[in-house]
């Protein structure tokens, strides 16, 4: 079967399609509505699809909904380097600058809420707000790997330790048309959106999506990053870097059946967060709360991002 290009990615619907470039790469974005800037950045095994209700929701609410796919997915540029959190936020900081502001709302989810804490760490000034899904802080996650081993350590590894190995995980994400990708989504979601219409629509675009040449392998890369770094020394400055407060104020979206990043670590985030911290758990929702309760998402984001 014939690899999908990456164009394929540009799904039609309500909403404008267009690549901007910013800290040396082409980032596909896609656009809907006017009014106050607001970036929303995705997980892994996703691509921009996977804010499709946000886009929607927001720009009804007077918002310029913006939705990125990351450095190495989609149809955004894949070079072979740069899938750390130090370029990934600088990806986002030149984005926002590019798309003619100076600040924005940043929305993340997964490895897009990590970036996101790690923009508003290290460029604090392009953070109007910050409003995370499923996304403990980068901190948070470190600190329940080693101390809880056998909640976030024993999550953590399930998939993790395997995406450390060359070359294997690239081919199990890839055959039977992506077939693994739907199994880790229909895992870490709660079970009634794992049954629904609308989880095989976004399982089946995200299988395809993982197909388009060069993204499996970059989606690794942020893994492999993220534990060989804790050996190394710019993980130790990135930990440092990371570690004051952020200024802005947060939002921390989570679901109460998270089986990857816990409640409970979570829940450890507000230690670095300022004083405008606020966290909501949906019960019955597992790692995917934006599609999973997509208007219950929504309104919680357009209510803090309008205050």
């Amino acid at each position: 079967m014939r690899a999908p290009d990456p164009s394929s990615v540009r799904i039609p619907g309500p909403w404008t399609h267009h690549a901007v470039s910013a800290n040396g790469i082409r980032q596909h974005v896609v656009e809907s509505g006017d009014g106050p800037l607001v970036v929303l950045l995705h997980g892994f095994p996703e691509f921009w699809w996977s804010w499709r209700h946000q886009l929607v929701g927001l720009a009804e609410r007077g918002f310029r909904a913006v939705a990125v796919d990351l450095r190495g997915y989609g149809d955004t540029d894949k070079p072979p380097r740069g899938y750390d959190l130090w370029t990934l936020a600088g990806d986002v900081a030149g984005l926002i600058g590019a798309l003619g502001e100076t600040r924005a709302h940043v929305v993340g989810h997964d490895w897009g809420g990590l970036i996101g804490w790690t923009v508003a760490a290290l460029h604090p000034r392009r953070v109007r707000s910050l409003a995370v899904v499923g996304a403990p802080h980068p901190m948070a996650v470190r600190s329940g790997f080693v101390r809880d081993l056998r909640g976030q350590g024993r999550a953590t590894a399930s998939y993790a330790l395997a995406f450390q190995v060359p070359r294997w995980p690239e081919r199990a994400l890839r055959i039977d048309d992506g077939a693994r990708v739907e199994a880790i989504m229909r895992a870490w979601a709660g079970p009634e959106w794992a049954a629904s219409a609308d989880f095989a629509d976004a399982a089946a675009r995200c299988r395809s999506a993982i197909q388009v040449p060069g993204v499996v392998h970059c989606a690794m890369e942020y893994y492999r990053w993220a534990l060989r770094s804790q050996f190394r020394g710019d993980g130790r400055r990135f930990a440092a870097a990371v570690a004051r407060p952020v200024d802005a104020p947060v939002l921390q979206v989570h679901g109460a059946l998270d089986p990857c990043l816990l409640p409970s670590t979570a829940a450890r985030s507000g230690r670095w967060a300022g004083g405008g911290y606020r966290s909501e758990v949906l019960a019955g929702v597992g790692h995917f709360p934006h599609q999973e309760r997509p208007d219950v998402t929504t309104e919680l984001l357009a209510g803090f991002l309008a205050r």
